[in-house]
């Protein structure tokens, strides 16, 4: 459930809001797009060890996220998020038992423990906020590597489902919920839920590089 175009460092056009989230973390997203992990999917140069790394680390990440949806779903104002939220949650759970499972890396480790301190003691708002760019950056990556396809049929198939219209869908649903309340909101209360995105951000590009180092923690 996961879950980048130089050409498009705006993406798709969003209401207000949410582009206003997207502008501040455009640095970090080039960089994400020019990391060597992201760029071996496609240009064949990624080893296949650390492809499985990321998987077995991605797997322990869902199983936290799904958990992080169904806190957030509580703390939803209406029913109909609070249900989208709760499917999301399933389909996460749905994809990480798919995964092999491994003990979660340093940078994953923290990555969760962000977005759930997030989810957990912060407002709906704040919340989604933290979650938002697991959903977004990798719509936008998923677009950005099926123009170049890969040669190798697993990472092709791991981009086609980012690119992909059902993953489009869920995203663009997540999103209207933030450009529903960002309005309701206080200016401090947009700016938080900003600096929380934007440090997610930061989170998904080291979750890629952990991935290219295979991070190990010390003995």
């Amino acid at each position: 459930m996961r879950t980048l175009c130089l050409l498009l460092l705006a993406p798709a056009v969003f209401a207000q809001p949410s582009r206003e989230l997207w502008t501040a973390i455009e640095p970090i997203y080039a960089k994400t797009l020019a990391h060597p992990f992201l760029t071996g999917l496609t240009d064949g140069t990624l080893p296949p060890e650390r492809f499985r790394y990321y998987l077995q680390q991605d797997a322990a990440y869902l199983d936290a996220f799904a958990q992080a949806l169904r806190d957030l779903a509580a703390k939803a104002p209406s029913r109909e998020w609070a249900a989208t939220l709760r499917r999301h949650a399933n389909e996460a759970i749905a994809a990480e038992k798919k995964l092999p499972p491994a003990a979660m890396a340093p940078v994953n480790y923290a990555y969760v423990n962000h977005f759930r301190v997030a989810v957990a003691k912060g407002s709906f708002a704040e919340g989604l906020a933290a979650l938002l760019p697991c959903y977004w950056i990798y719509q936008e990556v998923g677009r950005e590597l099926v123009r170049k396809g890969s040669r190798n049929p697993e990472y092709q198939k791991w981009i086609d489902n980012y690119a992909g219209e059902e993953y489009a869908r869920s995203v663009r649903q997540v999103l209207a919920m933030y450009d529903g309340l960002a309005p309701k909101l206080t200016a401090a209360q947009r700016t938080r839920a900003k600096e929380l995105f934007v440090l997610s951000a930061r989170y998904e590009y080291l979750f890629w590089d952990m991935a290219w180092r295979e991070e190990q923690w010390l003995p």
